[in-house]
C-alpha cells in the first residue's frame, strides 16, 4: 500500500524560501550591476570606521575573525552568484580598511608629552602659519638634542615675537607645553587623535622673545606665505583673508566674526579649497588654453589642441593643490579633476559616481584617518548628492535643453540650483549635526548667489589681478575682487543674522549617525526602487537624534567649567568669565544658540566663595519632578574633609576641579580631578534613572590614548644658547 507524506519537512520549507530569497536578491543585483562597484569605498571606509569605533585590539581582532567568517559564508553562497561575490569582496575590503588604518596609526607613532611643563629648548622650524586676525603665528618645530621632548611640537606666539620667522630656521624659545588635549566634552572635537596622525606630541605657547640663529633674517618665506601676504596687502581686512583663502587656503586673516557668519550662513565651504575651487581653476585654465592654442592653425589642424589644453589644465590643478597646502578636500578634488580630464579625452562620460568612488578610495588608501574628520565626510557627501541628483531621470528631464524663451531657461537654471542646494543641505545636515551640533537652514538660498559670485567673479578677478599684477596692471581686477568680496560678506552676515538661521541639537548618538549615513548611501548609490528601503535606517537615525535629550549638566574635562540647564531652554555657566572657546564648546554640546548666563545670579542658586548649591530639575528645568541637589566647587582654598562630609552627603552630585577628600561622598556621583582623568568631560542626564555620558571611553586602547610618553623636564640640558 502506498504511503504519503503527512507533514512538509522543516528543511524543505526553509530551503524553498531561501532559494526564492536568493533568486530575488540576484535579480535585484543584476539590475544594479553597474552600481555595485560604488560600494567598494563604502566597505573600505566601514573597516576604517570600525577601527575608530571599537576600543581595543581584542575587538579589532574579533571583527577581523568575524569578517573571515563572512568571507566563508560568501563562498558557501557561491562565487558564481553576485551575492556571494559581493559578500566575499566586501568582507575582504572591509578587513583591508581596518588593517590599513591600524598599520597607519602604528607607523606614525611618536612620543607624547606626559604632563604640562614649562621649559627652554632650541628647535628647527618646520612651518610657519600666520594668523593675522588673531595677531598670532602658529609654528611647527622639531626640538634639537632634547630626547625628553616629543620630536614635533606645535607652538603659538604673538605676531611681534615671530616677526620674519620662516621655515628652516634654528630658534631657541621658552614655552609652556601640554599634551594634545582630547575632546573636552562628549561628542566634542578630539584634537589628540588629529595630533597623533600629524605626529604632534605637544602644543604650547611661547613665553618671551624668540632667539634666532645668525643669518636667519636672510631666509626667504615659502611661496604660499608670500602669495598670501601679497593678496592681503592688495585687499585689506577679512575680505583679504577670504581672497587669500581662495588662492592658498590660508584662512588666518579672516576675523572670527566673519568666520562665524560664513559658518552660520552655510558658506564656510567656500573658505576650504575643494571641488568648487579646483574645478574653477581647471576649467578656466582649459578654456583659456583652448582659445590660445586654437590661434595656431598648425596645432588646430593636427587635432592636439584639446589634449594640450587638458594637459595644461591638469598641471594647473596639481599646482593649485600643492600651493594651497594639499589638504584632503583639495587632493580629493584634484584627483576627481584629473579623472574627469582623462574621461573627457577618452570620450567617456566624465561626471559619474564611479569617479567619486575612485577619488574616495584613493584618498582613503593614502590617508585612512581622513575618514573620521568632517572635511572628508562633508566634501564627499556633497559631491555624491549632487551627482546622484543629476543622474536621476527626473532631474535630467527637468534640466535638459529645449526650445524655450531665455527667461524660462534662466528660471529653470535657478530652480535647478535651488533644488541642488536643498539636496546638498539635506545630505550634509546629519554630518554637520554630528560634528558641530548645528546646521544652517538657509545655506541653499545663500549658495545660489555665493557660488556663482565666487566661481565667475571673485576667482577669475583674482587670477587676472595676479597675472596682470606682474606688469603693474592688476589694480582694476583687484577693485572688482574687493567689491565682490564685500558683497559676499554682506550676504553672509545677512543670512547668518536672519531668524532661525541655524538649527542646533545636542550630541548625535554614534549609532544613530551610522544608521543615517548608511540609509543616505543606500538612497544615493542604488538606482532601482529598492533604494527607497534606505529611508528606514535614515529615519531611525534622525529619530534617534530628535529623541536625544539635552544634557541637564555639562562638565568640561578639567572640571573647571560647568553648564547647567535652566528653565526656558537656556544654560547657565558656573564661571561666567570663561573664554569664547569654552562658551562655544559648551553651547555646541548643549545644542543651544543663546548666550550662557551666570549661574550665581539665578534665584534658586546659593553660592559662597567656595561652592554653589542648587536643586537641578531634569529635562532642561522642566517642572513636575523633585530634582537633584548639586554641589559645585568654584574656589581654590583648601577645605578640611570633615567640614565637607555633611554637605557632600546631602548632595546627589558633587563636582570639583580639585582632588576631593575621601570624606566627601555624594549620594549618586562624585566628580573630582581623579575621576575626570578616567572619564574626561561629562554630560549628566538627571531623569528618573540618572546617567552620565563621558568623552573618554573605559578601556579605550587607541594609540593616542596610551602613547609612549616623555617627561619634558630634563634640567641638565643647557638652555642659554642654541643647540648645535
Amino acid at each position: 500500500m502506498a504511503t504519503r507524506q503527512l507533514q512538509t519537512p522543516f528543511d524543505g520549507r526553509w530551503a524553498g524560501g531561501r532559494a526564492r530569497l536568493l533568486a530575488n536578491i540576484e535579480a535585484r543585483l543584476e539590475a544594479e550591476r553597474e552600481r555595485i562597484g560604488l560600494w567598494l569605498p563604502v566597505a573600505f571606509g566601514a573597516g576604517i570606521a570600525a577601527w575608530f569605533a571599537l576600543p581595543a585590539a581584542a575587538h579589532w581582532i574579533g571583527l577581523l575573525l568575524s569578517l573571515g567568517g563572512g568571507l566563508l559564508a560568501g563562498l558557501l553562497i557561491g562565487w558564481q552568484r553576485r551575492l556571494g561575490r559581493i559578500v566575499v569582496i566586501g568582507c575582504t575590503v572591509m578587513a583591508l580598511g581596518l588593517l590599513l588604518v591600524w598599520a597607519r596609526a602604528s607607523w606614525v607613532a611618536a612620543p607624547v608629552l606626559a604632563r604640562p611643563v614649562t621649559t627652554e629648548f632650541s628647535a628647527r622650524v618646520e612651518r610657519v602659519e600666520p594668523l593675522p586676525a588673531r595677531e598670532q603665528v602658529r609654528i611647527l618645530v622639531h626640538p634639537q638634542q632634547r630626547a625628553d621632548l616629543p620630536p614635533r611640537l606645535r607652538l603659538t606666539l604673538g605676531s611681534e615675537q615671530a616677526a620674519g620667522l620662516s621655515g628652516g630656521e634654528l630658534v631657541a624659545v621658552r614655552a609652556r607645553l601640554m599634551p594634545p588635549p582630547p575632546a573636552n566634552l562628549p561628542g566634542g572635537y578630539d584634537f589628540a587623535r588629529r595630533a597623533w596622525f600629524d605626529g604632534i606630541g605637544a602644543v604650547g605657547t611661547v613665553l618671551g622673545d624668540v632667539a634666532r640663529a645668525p643669518g636667519a633674517a636672510e631666509s626667504t618665506p615659502p611661496l604660499r606665505m608670500r602669495l598670501s601676504g601679497h593678496i592681503q596687502q592688495q585687499v585689506e581686512g577679512s575680505a583679504g583673508g577670504i581672497a587669500a583663502a581662495l588662492v592658498t587656503g590660508d584662512q588666518g586673516a579672516i576675523s572670527e566674526a566673519d568666520s562665524e557668519a560664513m559658518r552660520r550662513s552655510g558658506l564656510a565651504h567656500l573658505l576650504s579649497i575643494s571641488g568648487l575651487h579646483v574645478t574653477a581653476v581647471v576649467g578656466f585654465t582649459m578654456f583659456l588654453l583652448i582659445r590660445l592654442l586654437a590661434l595656431s592653425p598648425r596645432l588646430a589642424l593636427r587635432g592636439v589642441v584639446l589634449a594640450a589644453a587638458a594637459g595644461g589644465a591638469a598641471l594647473a590643478g596639481v599646482g593649485y593643490t600643492w600651493l594651497s597646502g594639499a589638504e584632503v578636500p583639495t587632493i580629493r578634488s584634484c584627483v576627481a579633476a584629473l579623472l574627469v580630464l582623462a574621461a573627457f579625452l577618452l570620450g567617456r562620460e566624465a561626471l559619474t559616481l564611479r569617479l567619486v568612488a575612485a577619488g574616495a578610495l584613493i584618498v582613503l588608501v593614502w590617508r585612512p584617518e581622513a575618514l573620521a574628520g568632517p572635511s572628508f565626510q562633508l566634501s564627499f557627501a556633497a559631491v555624491t548628492a549632487i551627482i546622484a541628483l543629476h543622474e536621476s531621470p527626473r532631474m535630467r528631464r527637468f534640466l535638459e535643453r529645449r526650445d524655450e524663451r531665455w527667461i524660462v531657461r534662466a528660471g529653470r537654471g535657478v530652480a535647478g540650483l535651488l533644488i541642488t542646494g536643498f539636496v546638498v543641505e539635506i545630505a550634509l545636515a546629519p554630518i554637520a549635526l554630528f560634528h558641530f551640533h548645528k546646521a544652517g537652514l538657509y545655506g541653499a538660498l545663500a549658495n545660489v548667489v555665493a557660488i556663482p559670485l565666487t566661481t565667475f567673479v571673485i576667482m577669475p578677478a583674482e587670477a587676472l589681478a595676479l597675472l596682470f599684477g606682474s606688469v603693474g596692471l592688476g589694480a582694476p581686477f583687484w577693485w572688482v575682487a574687493k567689491k565682490a568680496l564685500a558683497l559676499l560678506l554682506l550676504l553672509a552676515h545677512g543670512v547668518a543674522g536672519a531668524p532661525g538661521a541655524v538649527a542646533t541639537l545636542p550630541s548625535f548618538p554614534p549609532g544613530g549617525f551610522a544608521l543615517a549615513v548608511f540609509g543616505g548611501l543606500w538612497l544615493l548609490l542604488w538606482r532601482t526602487s529598492w533604494r527607497l528601503a534606505g529611508a528606514v535606517p535614515l529615519a531611525i537615525g534622525i529619530a534617534s537624534l530628535l529623541a536625544q535629550p539635552r544634557p541637564d549638566i555639562l562638565v568640561t574635562g578639567d572640571g573647571r567649567h560647568i553648564a547647567v540647564a535652566v528653565p526656558g531652554g537656556g544654560y547657565a555657566l558656573l564661571r561666567d568669565r570663561a573664554g569664547d572657546f569654552i562658551r562655544d564648546s559648551l553651547s555646541e554640546a548643549a545644542g543651544v544658540d543663546t548666550p550662557l548666563v551666570a549661574l550665581a545670579e539665578l534665584d534658586h542658586v546659593s553660592c559662597n566663595r567656595d561652592f554653589c548649591r542648587w536643586r537641578q530639575q531634569a529635562g532642561n528645568g522642566a517642572t513636575g519632578n523633585a530634582g537633584r541637589i548639586i554641589l559645585a566647587a568654584r574656589g581654590r582654598d583648601r577645605i578640611d574633609g570633615a567640614d565637607m562630609a555633611a554637605a557632600c552627603a546631602a548632595a546627589d552630585v558633587v563636582i570639583s576641579d580639585r582632588w576631593l577628600p575621601h570624606e566627601c561622598v555624594a549620594r549618586w556621583l562624585t566628580i573630582d580631578r581623579d575621576s575626570l582623568t578616567e572619564t574626561g568631560g561629562l554630560a549628566l542626564y538627571l531623569g528618573k534613572e540618572p546617567r552620565a555620558s563621558t568623552s573618554l571611553r573605559a578601556g579605550d586602547a587607541h594609540p593616542w590614548r596610551r602613547p609612549q610618553q616623555v617627561s619634558g623636564n630634563d634640567e641638565a640640558v643647557p638652555t642659554g644658547a642654541l643647540a648645535r
